[in-house]
């Protein structure tokens, strides 16, 4: 079971209290986390639709 570190606690709760809608993916490899992909979506008022804003941490 991998442990996590203060950084990767703190990137995550940052991520969380700042997203409205998207998600949180976790990458372990050997039972560490490698990654830590964020996927927000927010809605750009002057075009339709919805943008994907992608932001990544790597050890």
């Amino acid at each position: 079971m991998s442990k996590l570190t203060h950084l990767q606690f703190e990137h995550i709760k940052t991520s969380l209290e700042k997203m409205k809608y998207g998600s949180i993916m976790i990458t372990v490899q050997n039972g560490e986390i490698t990654q830590i992909d964020t996927t927000e979506k927010v809605k750009d008022k002057r075009q339709p639709g919805i943008k994907t804003i992608n932001k990544n941490w790597k050890n």
